[in-house]
């Protein structure tokens, strides 16, 4: 008997600790719509993630030219590159070359958002971070 309460003892604290280590922003600010979305919930939940939409429009729209050794002077980026706040300055302003000369032409606003709540939801310091709405 004594066996299982630890075990189950172990099991719960192995339970919170990896919770806690995901912890993530629940929501974002979208300054470009004015709008806020829910990270944490629903559609967005799923497509903010590596596997969801967010993240599959970062490894074929921006990898391409954004990886290690490209030949298109491109600097090297990974979600972790910038905070969840710079990311949302890139986005709304549309500061970068890739912005101003095209290359996100191809893709929708509603895309952009996306790949936008991948990159705030898992940027540098995203897990210290208040929701921003």
């Amino acid at each position: 008997m004594r066996k299982v309460s630890v075990m189950c003892a172990i099991l719960l604290v192995a339970t919170a600790t990896a919770v806690e280590s995901h912890a993530t922003p629940k929501s974002r600010y979208d300054a470009t719509t004015q709008t806020c979305r829910y990270l944490d919930d629903g559609p967005l939940e799923w497509a903010s993630r590596p596997w969801g939409q967010g993240g599959k429009l970062f490894q074929e729209r921006c990898k391409v030219c954004h990886s290690r050794g490209n030949d298109k002077g491109a600097p090297f980026l990974w979600a972790e590159s910038k905070n969840s706040e710079a990311w949302n300055r890139v986005f709304a302003e549309k500061y970068p070359a890739c912005a101003k000369d095209g290359s996100w032409g191809p893709m929708t606003m509603e895309q952009q958002m996306e790949l936008n709540d991948y990159l705030y939801r898992w940027a540098k310091g995203a897990q210290d971070i208040n929701d921003s709405c």
